[in-house]
C-alpha cells in the first residue's frame, strides 16, 4: 500500500467561482491520469501518488501502454494492488462506481495541457468526477473547464494557484527562531526523486523514534496531502524565500519536531529552475542530501544540457549556502539490480560522504547517515549532548 502523511485539505481560492452550487464530495476516491507518461520523468506526480497518498485513495491509474499491470510492479518491482488500465471507462467500471476525482497525474515542463489531455479531463468532469490539476494551466480561468463543471455540478482544484499576494510572506528572520535542525533533500536535476527521498526519510525518522515532519516544496506534495508546503515554482520569485520560511516555521510551532525535513526542487546548478535558491535561502538548512542518478547523461527536460557531477553539486550547494552535504542517494535508473551496489560504493568513495539508496536499500541506511551527522537526534527529546555525557560519567 502507499506510504501514509498527515492530510490537509487544500483549495483553489478560484475553484468555487461560478460553481455556488457545487461543493467537493465527501469520498476520497481517484483514478490517476497519466497517458503515455507513468513511471517516467514527466509522470512524477502519478508516480508519487501510488507510491503515497494520504488525501486520496488511488483506485486506478490511465496509461494504455501499461494497461492491466501492476502499478507497484511498473514502477518500483513491487505490486501494490493499483491497476494501469487503458481508458477512463474502463476505470469507472473497474471501480464499480463513478469515482470521486479525476487527478492530473501528469507533470510536464511547461505546465500545460494537450489537445488530447484535455478531453480526457473533460470526459471525466461530464461523468460527474472533480477534477485535481497540478499544471501551471489553471483550468478555472478556461472557459470551456469551466462551463463544463457548471453543467457536470463538479468542482475544479487548481493546486499550483498561489494564494494572493496580499497573504504571500517575505522572507521575515523568523526562521532565526526555529530551534530544530533542517535538512534540505536536494538534486542534480528534476524529476529525480528528491521528493520520494523526504518522505521516506520522514517516515524512517519517526519509526526510530526521532519526531520528523516533511515541508514540501511542489504541487506533488500537496495532492499527496502534506500539511506544511507550498508550490514554490508558481510564486512571483520575491515571495519564494519568505513562503518556504513561513511553512517551515509553521512546521515548528505547529509539530514541535526534532526535526524538519525540506523537500528539494530541481537543482541549484539546473539552467531553467532557480527554486533550489529560495529552499536554501528560507529554509537555512543545517544539513543537505543530494539525490543523484548516475546514468543520467542530460538533464531530463533539457537534453541540450549535460549533467552536473555529484562533486560539483556538492560543492556549489556548500559554496552557496551555510549548510553541509552530509550524504548521497542514489536514483538507479537505467541500472540493472546487481549494478546498483557499485554505483552506491562508487559515489561514496568519490566523495567521502555515506550513500544509499532509498529505494533499494534498508532505510535504516538513511537514518545512519543523517545520526551520522546530527548525532544529537538520537538522544532522548530535551537531553543534550553535556547532558548524556555526564550521566554517562556518573554510572
Amino acid at each position: 500500500m502507499p506510504e501514509r502523511i498527515p492530510s490537509v485539505r487544500f483549495s483553489s481560492p478560484s475553484s468555487q467561482q461560478g460553481q455556488a452550487h457545487a461543493s467537493l464530495p465527501t469520498g476520497s476516491t481517484a483514478v490517476v491520469y497519466c497517458e503515455g507518461q507513468f513511471g517516467e520523468q514527466d509522470g512524477k506526480t502519478a508516480n508519487g501518488l501510488v507510491r503515497h497518498s494520504e488525501k486520496y485513495e488511488i483506485l486506478s491509474v490511465l496509461d494504455s501502454r501499461y494497461a492491466g499491470q501492476d502499478s507497484g510492479t511498473v514502477l518500483d518491482s513491487e505490486p501494490n494492488r493499483i491497476p494501469v488500465l487503458g481508458d477512463l471507462a474502463t476505470a469507472i467500471q473497474h471501480a464499480g462506481h463513478v469515482p470521486d476525482y479525476l487527478i492530473c497525474g501528469v507533470a510536464p515542463a511547461d505546465g500545460l495541457l494537450s489537445d488530447a489531455q484535455r478531453v480526457v479531463l473533460l470526459d471525466g468532469i461530464s461523468r460527474g468526477m472533480h477534477i485535481i490539476n497540478g499544471l501551471h494551466e489553471f483550468l478555472n480561468d478556461d472557459p470551456e473547464f469551466v462551463a463544463a463543471a457548471l453543467i457536470a455540478g463538479v468542482t475544479i482544484t487548481d493546486v499550483r494557484r498561489p494564494a494572493p499576494k496580499k497573504d504571500l510572506h517575505l522572507f521575515s528572520g523568523d526562521i532565526f527562531s526555529v530551534t530544530c535542525p533542517r535538512i534540505a533533500i536536494l538534486g542534480t536535476d528534476g524529476a529525480i526523486g528528491k521528493r520520494t527521498t523526504a518522505t521516506l526519510l520522514v517516515q524512517a525518522l519517526n519509526e526510530y523514534g526521532i519526531r520528523a515532519v516533511m515541508v514540501g516544496t511542489g504541487q506533488t506534495n500537496l495532492i499527496q496531502g502534506g500539511k506544511y508546503g507550498v508550490a514554490l515554482d508558481a510564486l512571483v520569485p520575491q515571495f519564494c524565500s519568505g513562503e518556504v520560511e513561513h511553512q517551515v516555521v509553521r512546521a515548528f510551532r505547529g509539530e514541535d519536531p526534532q526535526v524538519i525535513v525540506v523537500e528539494g526542487q530541481g537543482a541549484l546548478s539546473h539552467p531553467a529552475y532557480l527554486t533550489s535558491a529560495h529552499i536554501l535561502r528560507g529554509s537555512r538548512p543545517e544539513c543537505v542530501i543530494v539525490q543523484h542518478a548516475p546514468r543520467r547523461v542530460m538533464l531530463g527536460d533539457f537534453p541540450m544540457v549535460k549533467m552536473p557531477t555529484v562533486a560539483s553539486e556538492v560543492a556549489l550547494i556548500e559554496a552557496f549556502a551555510d549548510t553541509t552535504v552530509i550524504g548521497i542517494t542514489v536514483n538507479h535508473e537505467e541500472m540493472a539490480p546487481d549494478e546498483i551496489g557499485a554505483a552506491i560504493d562508487e559515489v561514496s568513495a568519490e566523495l567521502g560522504l555515506p550513500a544509499t539508496d532509498p529505494l533499494t536499500r534498508p532505510l535504516s541506511e538513511l537514518v545512519d547517515m543523517v545520526l551520522l551527522a546530527l548525532p544529537q537526534l538520537a538522544l532522548p527529546a530535551g537531553i543534550s549532548e553535556a547532558e548524556e555525557g555526564r550521566a554517562l560519567a556518573t554510572r
